[in-house]
């Protein structure tokens, strides 16, 4: 049974573009824009072959992909979101009706139509990422209640699927399995960065039932598991590219995950507190170390 929710507001009866655009949430547009990028530049493909397919690329990525992600979440967490962000458009009312889940939809239809026009290979990669974002907060399946699987599907399809997509783009077919061994690395590895944003909703999460690592472990325990998963796929991309002989590109990734080890100890000191912090100083290492890999790829292929 369906639980209706008071609006903080009077709902509107039209749409604001204003309040659309917060309901994609622009902010989340950079993680997966950033990775298509590191796709793009693993390629090793001159960026002026395909600068039509580039920018179509990137706004699939971001805005259409990652937007519709965030429409879909917030109209099926809309309950959740009236106990955490009740600012948040639908709850408050501004996004009103089932408008929250008619834009999911137009959005879902709008993504896989550019991807396929893009290419085949990418328009696959649509259809996965878009059935990611459905499963992740939809039900059945709705794996963002499970604590394992939600920061898996999500980080797969922020950082695993866009790099991927970036790459296929400019290769305009499946990319080197030299880049799909790197990508899954930095896709796995981000299941630490999305444990750490569980953070910000323990309290929401335990009311709701969404079992969040925070919510079933600890936050201690959740927030090393974080940790560990960020390193140790980090770890295996360093070795990987020693091996390809990117000695330069190996050691510069070390050297940042020696710094995100250092920041790691001051979010396991106090997790729910510091998990800002280290977003905006270790993810920003982590990401960095992306790109480093990126353009070592970029050398060898």
């Amino acid at each position: 049974m369906e639980h209706v929710l008071p609006p903080a507001v009077p709902a509107r009866a039209v749409l604001r573009p204003r309040d659309v655009l917060e309901l994609l949430k622009p902010v989340t547009w950079f993680p997966p824009m950033w990775a298509f990028m590191c796709g793009v530049v693993s390629s090793g493909v001159p960026l002026s072959d395909r600068w039509g397919l580039l920018i179509a690329g990137m706004i699939l990525a971001g805005p259409l992909v990652c937007g519709n992600s965030q429409a879909i979440n917030d109209w099926f967490d809309r309950h959740v979101d009236a106990i955490n962000e009740p600012q948040r458009p639908i709850p408050s009312g501004r996004i009103p009706g089932r408008w929250g889940l008619y834009i999911a939809c137009i959005g879902t239809i709008i993504s896989l139509a550019v991807g396929f026009l893009i290419g085949p290979v990418v328009g696959v990669a649509t259809i996965v990422g878009v059935a990611m974002a459905w499963a992740y907060s939809a039900p059945p399946l709705r794996f963002k209640a499970d604590g394992w699987l939600g920061p898996l599907v999500c980080a797969a399809a922020y950082e695993g699927v866009s790099w991927f997509t970036g790459a296929a783009v400019m290769a305009g077919g499946v990319p080197d399995s030299r880049i799909i061994w790197v990508l899954c690395m930095y896709a796995l590895g981000a299941h630490g960065i999305m444990v750490l944003n569980d953070f910000k909703a323990v309290k929401g999460d335990a009311q709701s039932g969404v079992n969040s690592l925070p919510v079933q472990l600890g936050e201690r325990n959740a927030a090393e598991i974080a940790c560990w998963t960020m390193a140790l796929p980090q770890v295996v991309v360093i070795i990987l590219l020693a091996r390809w002989g990117l000695h330069w590109p190996s050691a510069m990734v070390a050297f940042s995950l020696a710094m995100q080890v250092v920041l790691m100890q001051r979010v396991l000191a106090a997790p729910a507190a510091n998990a800002p912090f280290y977003n905006a100083t270790g993810t920003t290492l982590y990401v960095l170390g992306m790109l480093t890999s990126a353009f070592g790829l970029s050398v060898i292929l």
